[in-house]
């Protein structure tokens, strides 16, 4: 190899060098950038609305409203979690201002430990404000044995502010796998 053909490799090595360290640098600034490119894009297109995500103390429940507003339940489950997840109930009727309980089963179909969290959704959009979760599985990571299956709560009120012409809303939940999925229930982890 000759020394001009030994130079002509140094270059372009350093132009990959700096092409391959471009490109992670990039994929670093992406990783930063997706949460807040991730909410431009549900505001965008109404997907995943987002329930009130302040905390405050609870208020004395009173139905003064007469509306009947059908809550609908959707339950899915990633395809890496082995898990069977359903609402009891499609949907009920509700009133805005009343305190409500809807009720989902979920089993672990694997025969190893499991953990999940689940992931809450509200739309339309528009409703997605005036949902107020009081008491849900959401709220921390669920835990299941082989094999276990369990029924959950979530309490709830529809904000008596809900706009008239919303008469329906859609509360989904998506359950993931939680990072460590795999763990020793009940022993030392």
């Amino acid at each position: 190899m000759t020394t001009a053909d030994f130079d002509q490799l140094q270059r372009a090595n350093r132009r990959l060098a700096m092409k391959l360290a471009a490109a992670a640098l990039a994929m670093f600034g992406f990783g930063f950038a997706l949460v807040p490119l991730y909410n431009v894009f549900c505001v965008a297109t109404g997907l995943n609305g987002k329930t009130a995500s302040t905390v405050q103390p609870a208020e004395t429940v009173f139905v003064h409203d007469p509306r009947w507003i059908t809550v609908a339940f959707n339950a899915d489950v990633m395809p890496d979690l082995p898990w069977r997840f359903e609402a009891r109930r499609s949907a009920m009727k509700v009133h805005p201002g009343e305190l409500s309980i809807a009720w989902f089963r979920v089993k672990n179909l694997s025969d190893k430990p499991m953990v999940g969290r689940a992931v809450p959704s509200v739309s339309p959009p528009l409703a997605a404000t005036h949902f107020k979760k009081i008491e849900c599985f959401c709220f921390s990571k669920q835990e299941l044995k082989p094999g276990e299956e369990r029924d959950m709560p979530v309490t709830f009120v529809v904000k008596r502010d809900l706009p008239a012409d919303v008469q329906s809303l859609t509360l989904s939940y998506a359950f993931f796998p939680n990072q460590g999925t795999v763990v020793a229930l009940g022993g030392d982890k």
